[in-house]
């Protein structure tokens, strides 16, 4: 019964007039270009085309808000009655009568998805239509249109965005059902993870998902994979990749992310007093620990591209050349060789996979548990980070086997070559390849079937899509003038760093600045933190790695409290220029002045700069996610290489800082090292007031 309904019930929606109430994309873009044939030469003439292009803007969105409040309306209204109707059901016990209810609460529930991607459409509408404007105009549209209708109190732009009333109507389909379905049970008596199993209702949960930018921990915490996807649309591939999803090669995946974050930190506690035994100043760790960032500037793109052909073997390779890697590093104190030092962790920088790690997860693990995978990811980043200067902390040994020394300089790298080892071995044995991307069409086609409850859920939105295919809606080939082929252009990915340096608007240029900023500010403070604690405090290299653990431990409590608190309380823009501001307050507590330098000042300093930038790197990687163009978000060149390459440099610029500074002699290297990084930190700050109408 419930299948002959549906369909009548999914063409009746289609009979109803919407294409009168979308954006008309068509005529925007029409008025568009006459108005910028006539370009204006002064700044007068360029602000009353945008004053006028802005008003007929702001009509198209009127209307659509509109219409949408009264459709809200009108459902609610319906799910008013229907209540009245369940609860006098329920008390006569009315099988027949339940049966039908359940049959038009779902009849509602089609048409709530039918709003709900009317408002998705329009919303795509307005960005690009904003987004072609700035492109083709010789002056900016965007900028002004946000600064001045974003918090207006009459501004009907935020309604777009803001689905108070959508959220309520689903929480009462979802509701009525189950209870409707099984009247012994209430929704509220469920555990927290139950889901009602009917085909409306996880359709409508897809629809709102998409629709919604959810804040949650999880969903703050994903955004440092930059693949987070909150647009897709689920497709007849993801039932591949759920078909291909191996629980145990995620975890070798992320157990690589966790080892080589252990790797890097390892050695920063005894890097100093490694260098001093070969003959070189402390201050010569800065090239110790950066030798490994210049090398991972060259890996991940031969990584990047590597992945979209394999994940397996570019896995054994990087832990090959790691395991090469940390044994030269323990060699070169026998060998008396800083040659062989620094050659072992440029080694260690050539075997560093994370962008592989994240292209796994982008490519290979379910829309349903990538957010989970996502933020694994950075839990096993944060772990990691507080995992090695633990473990050197606890190096505190000096023998000799067979010739070869083992002591608290050594240890790092004996440890974790016989780490990379057994992961090795691990991965040899356990890790899955998949299919390979190019195999996806060919392997779907069979995965099609009418019984699939996935496509069916994605036939009942199907519809609305359709519709939008007149000329007053907005559809993905953006209707116009333009080719296919030049759609097809549009949305290929980058080819070549040059090409991804092109894509990068001023926001995604400022984000990435902000991005380096951070990490140079985070490496000059972690790698010189030996040879300053040791200058001043006389610390041994036990208390350093217990300190650099304490911090590291930070990441995870700083990034739940912002994910699950600060995002809901505050725009992330907001949050961005507060912790820049509070990173530049942090950095100035650590110079060195005219009073005594103590262990409370440098802490306070070094805790205050180390948790602020935490901060902002999260909503950093946030709002890089939701300004980056959609051809960045595939392929070898994409979001996630350039960050990673953004902080990389950082690291390698910081470091080489610490290295020049150590000729001015250890006294002044503090101050030295912290006068560019604030410098920075203000250019930084800059930038974002500057361009912080833009991020949004």
């Amino acid at each position: 019964m419930i299948r002959l309904v549906l369909p009548i019930i999914s063409c009746l929606l289609d009979a109803f007039p919407l294409s009168s109430y979308y954006i008309n994309y068509k005529m925007m873009k029409r008025k568009m270009k006459t108005y910028l044939q006539v370009q204006g030469t002064n700044e007068e003439e360029q602000a009353l085309i945008r004053k006028q292009f802005a008003r007929l803007l702001d009509w198209q969105i009127e209307k659509t808000v509109l219409f949408l409040l009264e459709q809200q309306g009108h459902l609610a209204a319906r799910l008013r009655v229907l209540g009245e109707e369940r609860e006098a059901a329920k008390e006569r016990m009315d099988s027949r009568q339940i049966s039908g209810l359940v049959d038009a609460y779902r009849m509602v529930g089609l048409e709530l998805l039918k709003l709900l991607e009317f408002v998705q459409i329009n919303a795509t509408g307005i960005r690009k239509i904003l987004k072609k404007f700035d492109k083709r105009a010789a002056y900016k549209l965007t900028d002004y249109y946000v600064a001045s209708r974003a918090n207006h109190p009459y501004s009907q732009l935020q309604q777009v965005f803001r689905h108070v009333g959508i959220g309520a109507m689903v929480g009462a389909i979802t509701r009525s059902l189950g209870e409707l379905k099984d009247e012994t049970k209430s929704l509220y008596d469920e555990p927290a993870g139950f889901h009602v199993g009917d085909p409306i209702v996880q359709s409508l949960k897809a629809a709102q998902e998409r629709l919604t930018n959810s804040t949650t921990f999880l969903k703050f915490m994903a955004k440092a994979v930059q693949f987070d996807k909150e647009d897709e649309i689920p497709s007849v591939a993801d039932d591949v990749i759920v078909q291909q999803y191996h629980v145990l090669s995620l975890l070798l995946n992320l157990g690589s992310t966790f080892l080589y974050m252990v790797n890097t930190y390892i050695i920063v506690p005894s890097a100093d007093k490694y260098a001093y035994s070969l003959g070189a100043a402390p201050t010569l760790c800065g090239v110790i620990i950066g030798s490994m960032a210049v090398a991972q500037l060259g890996s991940s793109i031969y990584f990047s591209a590597w992945s979209n052909k394999s994940y397996f073997r570019p896995l054994v390779f990087s832990s090959i050349v790691l395991l090469v890697g940390n044994v030269l590093y323990a060699l070169a104190y026998n060998f008396n060789s800083l040659t062989v030092l620094i050659l072992g962790r440029l080694f260690c920088g050539l075997g560093s996979a994370r962008a592989v790690n994240r292209r796994y997860i982008s490519d290979w693990v379910p829309l349903k548990k990538r957010l989970q995978a996502s933020a694994g990811f950075v839990s096993a980043s944060a772990v990691g980070m507080a995992v090695g200067p633990a473990l050197a902390g606890l190096f505190e040994i000096n023998k000799s086997f067979f010739s070869i020394t083992l002591n608290s300089s050594t240890l790092p790298g004996w440890v974790m070559a016989v780490s990379w080892l057994v992961y090795l071995l691990l991965l040899w044995v356990g890790f899955k390849e998949p299919l390979r991307n190019d195999d996806i069409t060919d392997s779907s086609s069979h995965l099609v079937k009418p019984g699939n409850l996935h496509a069916r859920n994605h036939a009942l939105t199907h519809p609305l899509l359709d519709h939008s295919k007149n000329a007053n809606s907005i559809n993905h080939e953006d209707p116009g003038n333009e080719s296919g082929s030049d759609f097809e252009k549009s949305k290929r990915p980058a080819t070549s760093l040059v090409e991804a340096y092109k894509l990068l608007t001023m926001p995604v240029k400022v984000q990435l600045f902000i991005y380096f900023m951070l990490k140079y500010a985070m490496e000059i403070l972690l790698s010189e933190s030996s040879v300053v604690t040791a200058y001043y405090f006389d610390w041994s290299t036990r208390s350093v790695a217990l300190f650099l653990a304490l911090l590291g431990l930070t990441v995870l409590p700083v990034n739940y409290l912002v994910g699950s608190y600060l995002s809901n309380m505050f725009e992330d823009r907001q949050i961005l220029f507060a912790s820049e501001l509070i990173t530049c307050l942090g950095i100035m507590v650590c110079f060195v002045g005219p009073v005594p330098y103590t262990v409370p000042q440098y802490v306070s300093g070094v805790l205050i700069t180390f948790v602020a930038a935490e901060v902002l790197e999260g909503v950093n990687l946030s709002l890089l996610s939701k300004v980056m163009s959609e051809r960045l978000a595939r392929g070898t060149y994409n979001n996630g290489l350039l960050s990673t390459e953004a902080g990389t440099l950082a690291r390698v610029v910081a470091d080489g800082t610490i290295t020049l500074a150590g000729y001015l002699g250890t006294g002044l290297l503090l101050n030295v090292t912290l006068t560019p990084t604030l410098l920075i930190g203000i250019l930084s700050l800059i930038a974002t007031f500057y361009s912080y109408n833009s991020l949004f």
